[in-house]
């Protein structure tokens, strides 16, 4: 089981927090987002974590080091990093051919739980949900029918689904499934030039692979992207995981 950590971005919207420090460094209860990461992948028996890296990467690099107790810790650049995500995917893309691999933004709190039951899921790929969300227009929402994700973005919404839930922004991805997805990376990107998100091609994927959707409707966790997100992880959703064990 391998892991790649996107944690390129400049994260215009936490700015001037972010304008000399990534976001997945900023603390949340003296630790930060991604050293609470790389331990709940550790813990979980992840045994290479591939970190993307551009925005403040001395920084990312320092804080991450080179592993983390058995799991080792490497690092793939995006010097492209000011535009989208799916560029950051893309150079770590051969991670994904190697073994079945977990795809995670870097700006998620979230307890350990949620890495243990992706890794768990039945489904080769798959995709965390959490049908208790309010729809603002910032999420990005899964919809489902009976087990397999079938739509995903902030505005596609398809004919009829059975479930529909905010995506937690973790990818469980098998290396069956892999060579179709750096297709669709690649044509995207051709499209784009790279302006755009990693989940659009997730979004093509959907409809060509199975993915399976895993429920953790009910737990704590909240996505970095706003100051306000960031004095929320603090004061509620912190207080939330250390209540679990986590």
């Amino acid at each position: 089981m391998k892991a790649i950590v996107l944690a390129a971005g400049a994260a215009r919207r936490l700015a001037p927090i972010t304008d000399r420090t990534h976001k997945c460094l900023l603390p949340v209860g003296g630790r930060s987002l991604l050293d609470r990461m790389l331990a709940a992948l550790a813990t979980s028996g992840v045994e290479e974590t591939v970190i993307v890296v551009g925005h403040c990467q001395d920084q990312v690099r320092a804080e991450a080091g080179s592993g983390r107790g058995a799991m080792r810790v490497s690092y793939v650049e995006n010097s492209e990093y000011q535009k989208g995500s799916i560029l950051s995917l893309w150079r770590a893309r051969e991670t994904m051919t190697r073994d079945t691999t977990l795809v995670m933004d870097a700006d998620v709190l979230f307890p350990d739980v949620f890495v243990q039951r992706l890794i768990a899921a039945p489904a080769a790929s798959a995709l965390l949900l959490d049908r208790g969300f309010t729809d603002t227009g910032e999420e990005v929402k899964l919809y489902a029918v009976g087990d397999r994700v079938i739509a995903l973005g902030k505005k596609f919404v398809p004919q009829s689904w059975d479930v529909i839930g905010e995506g937690i922004g973790f990818f469980k991805c098998s290396p069956e499934h892999a060579p179709e997805y750096i297709r669709l990376l690649a044509e995207s990107i051709q499209e784009t030039g790279g302006s755009n998100e990693y989940e659009d091609a997730l979004h093509q994927l959907l409809g060509r692979v199975p993915v399976g959707w895993v429920d953790v409707t009910g737990l704590p966790w909240t996505e970095v992207d706003f100051a306000e997100d960031l004095r929320r992880a603090e004061s509620v959703v912190l207080p939330q995981i250390e209540r679990l064990g986590h």
